[in-house]
């Protein structure tokens, strides 16, 4: 049974860092494509970043260069972690796999998510 667990999330001040978690199992980790998602209320669904199996990162335009996605090493575990959170950065993060080719932030290709964990940014 695939199963993915988020955590990290909570209240952070604008400028600051918050680092998220995602524990994977039930499923072959090493092969699959993963990714973070956020949605705000009232908004939709919106691609934070991926990672492939053979380690190849795609970021979403709005957190490009503020966030870096990671794996841990001999790990089933990913990791987001963000800098310089904005108040705009307030949302449920969601942990999401799949095993189809590419890794692409399209809600659509992924079959496989997380509960999400809220990141609160106050200003």
């Amino acid at each position: 049974q695939v199963r993915l667990e988020e955590s990290g999330g909570g209240s952070v001040q604008a400028g600051g860092s918050v680092i998220l978690s995602c524990a994977a199992s039930g499923f072959i980790y090493s092969s699959y494509c993963m990714a973070w998602f956020r949605q705000a209320p009232g908004n939709e669904r919106e691609g934070v970043a991926s990672i492939d199996h053979d380690g190849s990162i795609t970021y979403g335009d709005s957190v490009k260069g503020r966030v870096t996605i990671s794996k841990g090493n001999g790990k089933n575990t990913m990791y987001l972690q963000m800098n310089n959170l904005k108040p705009e950065d307030s949302a449920v993060y969601y942990c999401a796999a799949h095993a189809h080719w590419g890794c692409l932030l399209r809600q659509d290709d992924y079959n496989y998510w997380g509960q999400g964990t809220q990141v609160t940014v106050s200003s």
